[in-house]
Formats: structure tokens, C-alpha cells, sequence
């Protein structure tokens, strides 16, 4: 088979939903030899297909409910990590609505052996946060101060998209990492702060909230980012450096 975008639009509009309904057939038989060679597929976007398309039945199709998370609960220990990335993202569709019913898939993925499904997890937070908020980011909350330096930078990392429209969402978060030892963590640190300080509005949140850190040295060089973020994305930023720069200057003492 062709690469999904080497299909002209009529063949991957057809092949888009010729996955679903294979998965559907076989969530009603319970053989789900066609959807584990989707999920296991080479193409990532056949896999995208594969893992949106359990969002749309788990959400059109009430009585599968149940058998979608069975399936998903069956395919997470898999040994192809493609399956397990896979089974990740279709627990982010659903939790994008409904949290509760797949949180243990993300507290599995996090621990993964590889960097795919953790990846996912990471995508998952922020497609989930960013529309369903409120127990995504309670349940982030518990990892922030995890042993695993790679789970607290994971975690970072995956409120990022949350705050980039509401940033006071994620700020007491990131509050609570300001003092980790570990560089990977402090740089995904002082990334996210660029990163949700950059449109319309969020300056003023971010530099409002960075003065009541503790920890002036990395405040510092949030600040430092912010300001080449404003450079960086110009095309995007709801100011201009020089305008960012000069509001820091105005409203924090470095």
C-alpha cells in the first residue's frame, strides 16, 4: 500500500473509513486481528486514523463503551511499542471528554520502557488538557515532584498547551518545579514559561505570577526566554520584542 498521503483524497477519505469500520466489526466480535495491524502499522497516519477513529466509536456508540476500553486494556502491554503509542493517543481522544474512565493508561504510559508511547502521553496531556482541564491537571499535579526526573519533565512539558490560552491554569504548577535540580526539567521549565507568555494578554499573567517565585535565578532566565520568544515567533506574539522587553523592564526588577 502507498504512504496514507501518496492516496489522493478520495482513496484516504475511503481508507479512513474502512479502518473504522474494521474496528468497529471487530470490537462487536471481539477479533481484533485487523485492528492491531493498524495499530501496529509503519504509517504513522495509518495509526492516527486507527486511534481516531476508537475516539469516534467510543463516542457514537455507547453500548462499545465498555469493549473499548477492554481493547485498549488488552493491546497497552503489547510488545510493539507502535501498539502502545497507539493505544495512548485513542485514550486521548476519550479523555478529552472523559477523563476518569482511561487515567490509568497515562499513569502506565509514563512509565513506559520507550520514548514512543511516553511521547504520546505527553501529546495526550496536552489534547486533554486543553479542552478537559480539571482532572487533567489534578492528575498531573501527582507527578510534578515524581523520583523520575523524566516523569516531572514529561509532565511539564504536557500542561504546556493549557497554558498558552490560560495560563494561570498551569502557573501554580510550574511554581512547584521552580527549585528541581535537574537541568532537563529546569529547561523544559523555563521553555513552557516562554511558551504560555507570548500571546495576547499572557505577558501580564506570566510576569505577575513569576513575582511571587522564590527562586530569582530562574525567573531570570524565564524572563531572558520570554523575551527571545517574542523574537522567535514574531510572526505570532501579540507584542514585539522591543515591547515585551520594555514591559519586563517596567514591571520586574531582575
Amino acid at each position: 500500500m502507498k504512504p496514507f498521503y501518496d492516496l489522493p483524497q478520495r482513496e484516504r477519505d475511503e481508507l479512513v473509513a474502512t479502518i473504522q469500520h474494521d474496528i468497529f466489526n471487530e470490537l462487536k466480535t471481539g477479533q481484533h486481528k485487523k485492528t492491531i495491524a493498524y495499530f501496529s502499522d509503519a504509517d504513522t497516519y495509518i495509526r492516527k486514523s486507527a486511534y481516531l477513529g476508537v475516539g469516534r466509536i467510543y463516542f457514537a456508540h455507547k453500548t462499545l463503551q465498555t469493549k473499548v476500553i477492554q481493547l485498549l486494556d488488552e493491546l497497552l502491554p503489547y510488545d510493539d511499542f507502535k501498539v502502545r503509542q497507539t493505544v495512548i493517543n485513542a485514550a486521548g481522544e476519550i479523555g478529552k471528554s472523559d477523563f476518569k474512565v482511561v487515567q490509568h493508561f497515562f499513569d502506565t504510559g509514563l512509565l513506559d520502557e520507550h520514548h514512543s508511547p511516553r511521547n504520546a502521553v505527553i501529546g495526550s496531556i496536552k489534547k486533554m488538557g486543553e479542552v478537559n482541564p480539571k482532572p487533567v491537571l489534578a492528575w498531573a499535579k501527582k507527578y510534578l515532584h515524581h523520583e523520575d526526573k523524566e516523569i516531572r519533565r514529561e509532565i511539564c512539558h504536557g500542561i504546556e498547551l493549557r497554558g498558552r490560552k490560560h495560563p494561570l491554569d498551569i502557573l501554580p504548577l510550574l511554581q512547584e518545579l521552580q527549585f528541581d535540580k535537574t537541568a532537563r526539567v529546569r529547561n523544559t521549565l523555563v521553555h513552557v514559561l516562554g511558551q504560555i507568555a507570548y500571546k495576547k494578554g499572557c505577558l501580564q499573567i506570566v510576569v505577575e505570577h513569576l513575582k511571587t517565585w522564590d527562586n530569582k535565578q530562574l525567573v531570570a532566565d524565564a524572563l531572558e526566554e520570554i523575551i527571545d520568544v517574542h523574537h522567535r515567533y514574531r510572526n505570532f506574539s501579540a507584542l514585539t520584542q522591543e515591547e515585551a522587553r520594555k514591559y519586563i523592564k517596567l514591571n520586574y526588577n531582575i
